[in-house]
């Protein structure tokens, strides 16, 4: 007998949200202004639970150092910077000035931006400019599907032990059981070398697009 996760309607997603940490009105204008202003990207936006999420796993770890790869317009940041221990700090790399300028807003006016730092340029610079020894709490892995390994790749070494990546979009709305471009391959590859990995335990959870989250041993 299989246990299968349920089917996500739009009514049970807003029946989740509304029973979880509630979103305040920072996040809420935030996801309202990225659907608004950038409607052909706002998927890229990581839904309002799993930004709750976010916020849980970072206090859950005790999160000072955490990292992000893929910032977008700063909702998942604005989520683990809130969740951050006091004096900690997050990293973000990001490639594009427009859609971090409305990130820098809303960080501001959640009154996080003083611990989250934006380096803008190619994520895989930003990381191996990072101290090589593992010290990282949490990561979060969100951007070009592609580089996926990469990313991981200078992860897992950074992080210290019982640190957790989380790594999104792991699902691909269900495309990697049959891959249909580049990014579907990637995703599907880069899960399979995921769970042969021994420096980590991990599990897949069925959350927004799916969500990997991985224990440094």
């Amino acid at each position: 007998m299989t246990t299968r996760s349920i089917r996500v309607t739009d009514e049970l997603q807003a029946y989740v949200v509304a029973h979880g940490s509630p979103p305040d009105d920072v996040m809420r204008d935030l996801a309202a202004e990225t659907h608004t202003v950038l409607p052909e990207f706002a998927e890229m936006q990581v839904a309002l639970d799993q930004a709750a999420f976010l916020t849980l796993l970072a206090q859950l770890v005790g999160a000072r150092q955490a990292v992000e790869v893929g910032t977008f317009t700063g909702l998942s940041a604005l989520a683990m910077a809130r969740g951050l221990v006091p004096g900690g700090r997050l990293t973000c790399f990001d490639i594009s000035e427009d859609f971090t300028a409305m990130a820098l807003r809303y960080w501001a006016r959640a009154g996080v931006d003083d611990r989250i730092e934006l380096r803008l340029g190619p994520a895989v610079e930003g990381l191996r400019a990072l101290p090589a020894e593992p010290y990282l709490d949490l990561a979060f892995i969100d951007a070009d599907k592609t580089g996926y390994p990469v990313y991981w790749a200078e992860l897992v070494p950074r992080m210290r032990r019982g640190g957790l990546i989380a790594v999104d979009n792991v699902l691909r709305g269900g495309r990697v059981l049959a891959p249909e471009d580049e990014g579907d391959r990637a995703i599907a590859a880069f899960n399979e070398a995921v769970v042969k990995d021994d420096r980590v335990d991990a599990v897949m959870l069925p959350v927004a697009d799916g969500l990997t989250l991985a224990r440094r041993r």
